[in-house]
């Protein structure tokens, strides 16, 4: 059997019963870490589960996973994904393959940043599109992004903006110069870049009049799901000067609301009234 299981958002404790029963059956386990980050380490997990862990980068689950697929044939196996197991298309792929080798694969599903995000209190069946926001660099500033953002306010819905994270990245520059393989430190898109490069695509780039630095609305969520979690709302001028603190950090770009809404809202507002 393979196992496709979601550990939801903040610790090693929110995995399901059955989820955990399963991670106790399987002999090989491994941890992908490269989509998203839980807030505890991987050694939490193995004190908790009693388990060894094999941590899983973006190169293993995209093209080297073949090994893990393999044992799947002839003893249990699990990836661990943070939030729920198929909110990532790299799974779905994980799912297909190992069908393809009549592999037996089963789901346990858990809590994400999609259905999760309803803390903030906005309607989940008001939201659009959800979008990826990519870290600009120097050189690269893509704003494909930007109209499925200009569908949802046509449409009157929110957006839930996915923050850019980089893991085990490696250095471009030396690896042109040196040949070598240097990876960077890890990189999370904060709330307050987040808005930057929002604010930098509609004032320089579009210029389509869809966000405004005084009248748009948005929600900054950060580490949801864990003790420490924090949700801001506000203009995305109010929200550029609130530190958020460490990552992961979301963005939710508000539409038009119910008065449930706006009370929620102004609950967790960054300037109260």
């Amino acid at each position: 059997m393979f196992y496709l299981i979601g550990l939801g958002l903040g610790s090693e404790e929110d995995i399901t019963v059955r989820g955990l029963n399963a991670v106790k059956s399987c002999s090989k386990i491994f941890l992908e870490a490269y989509t998203s980050v839980l807030g505890v380490n991987k050694e939490a997990l193995e004190a908790y589960y009693g388990k060894t862990i094999t941590l899983a980068d973006r190169e293993f689950v995209e093209s080297g996973c073949d090994g893990m697929l393999d044992a799947a044939k002839e003893e249990d196996v699990a990836l661990l994904v943070v939030g729920d197991a198929l909110c990532a298309t790299t799974h779905t792929d994980l799912f297909l393959r190992a069908r393809e080798m009549n592999i037996r694969v089963e789901v346990i599903h858990n809590a994400s940043i999609m259905n999760a995000v309803a803390v903030c209190g906005l309607q989940l069946y008001r939201f659009g599109q959800t979008v990826s926001l990519p870290l600009f660099e120097e050189n690269w500033k893509p704003a494909s992004f930007y109209d499925k953002i200009q569908q949802n306010y046509a449409a009157d819905l929110h957006t839930l903006c996915l923050l850019d994270i980089k893991m085990k990245e490696p250095n471009i520059k030396i690896l042109e110069t040196r040949g070598k393989i240097v990876y960077d430190p890890p990189r999370f898109m904060s709330v307050k870049q987040a808005i930057e490069q929002l604010l930098y695509i509609e004032e320089e780039v579009k210029k389509a009049g869809v966000l405004s630095r005084t009248e748009t609305r948005c929600v900054g969520v950060a580490r949801l799901g864990q003790p420490d979690q924090r949700i801001v709302s506000g203009t995305l001028e109010e929200l550029l000067e609130v530190d958020m603190g460490e990552p992961l950090h979301s963005l939710v770009l508000v539409a038009s609301t119910h008065p449930l809404e706006d009370d929620m809202l102004k609950f967790y507002a960054a300037k109260k009234e």
